[in-house]
């Protein structure tokens, strides 16, 4: 069954989309989280109570939907009312008093040094997409990029004489930062090389990595390409797309990068999102003072 979309819903989206730059992604999940609520109450979701959002989370609850669903939903939730009040001064706020499930943090599985040094090896450098591979790699792990944002990556946002790449993240934020030798190394490579064989002769593509056929990679595309090469490096790890990212992260901690350094690096807008990466480090300590102390 089509979930219903009301105005309010499709106004809210629309200012999400061109006031403040959210993806389409973002966009996306907020929109079906919003349609699953219209979905079962009785008004329009701008006249709704309290007691009703209360009602629809409870259900969700009782439905053993997981914590971390019922927190989005109650996100969304917020999001598009703090939003409506601003619209409408005069409105009340139903979930400004509601709070989310607490949530038990994820560690995410992050790829060891030697192993991330086998994927960057993978990649057949004789070939242009194994040169694109391989400074997409290189750039990831020396950068911390996410997979959207390398994708989406323009032409003129890369600086290699100044060793600098310009980001647009999340919410349309900027951030600046540093590449590494091996990645201007690998990126010059496929400038040099690579790129002009990918890109048809007298076609102009803003995007700085494209595919086989000459058009701008897709999220899809790069996240198959990467899952492929970790099968030839022989890792055997579930691998996420943020794999990479988490790497970078977490390898900056463990040989002594200070925290706020790291979330400004990664775009993070709250500081307790990269702290996640300190327990991950301190979870690596533990284990190889297990695996060597002499009464670990």
């Amino acid at each position: 069954m089509t979930l219903k979309n009301t105005p309010e819903i499709r106004a809210f989206i629309d200012y999400c989309r061109f006031n403040e730059g959210l993806s389409d992604n973002t966009l996306a999940a907020y929109e079906r989280d919003l349609k699953a609520v219209q979905k079962v109450l009785p008004v329009d979701l701008s006249q709704a109570s309290t007691e009703q959002i209360e009602s629809f989370l409870l259900e969700k609850h009782l439905g053993q939907t997981n914590a971390r669903s019922i927190a989005r939903s109650l996100s969304s939730l917020k999001r598009f009312y703090r939003y409506w009040c601003l619209q409408n001064p005069s409105a009340e706020d139903p979930v400004a008093l509601l709070k989310a499930p607490a949530l038990i943090q994820s560690i995410p599985t992050v790829i060891s040094e030697a192993q991330v040094d086998a994927l960057l090896r993978a990649p057949d450098l004789q070939t242009p997409l194994g040169c694109r591979d391989k400074a997409i790699l290189e750039l990831m792990y020396a950068s911390g990029l996410r997979v959207s944002e390398v994708v989406s990556l323009p032409f003129e946002q890369l600086n290699l004489s100044a060793g600098l790449v310009q980001v647009t993240g999340k919410g349309n934020k900027e951030r600046i930062v540093p590449l590494g030798e091996m990645a201007i190394e690998a990126l010059e490579n496929y400038l040099k090389t690579a790129r002009p064989a990918l890109v048809p002769v007298g076609k102009w593509i803003d995007s700085l990595f494209v595919s086989r056929i000459g058009r701008t990679m897709t999220r899809q595309t790069l996240w198959h390409r990467i899952k492929k090469l970790a099968m030839i490096a022989g890792i055997d790890v579930n691998l996420s797309p943020h794999s990479l990212r988490h790497a970078f992260a977490t390898h900056l901690i463990n040989h002594g990068a200070d925290l706020r350094t790291v979330q400004l690096l990664l775009g993070h807008a709250d500081l307790s999102t990269t702290q996640i990466y300190t327990h991950v480090a301190q979870a690596r300590m533990q284990k190889i003072h297990q695996q060597h102390h002499p009464r670990g």
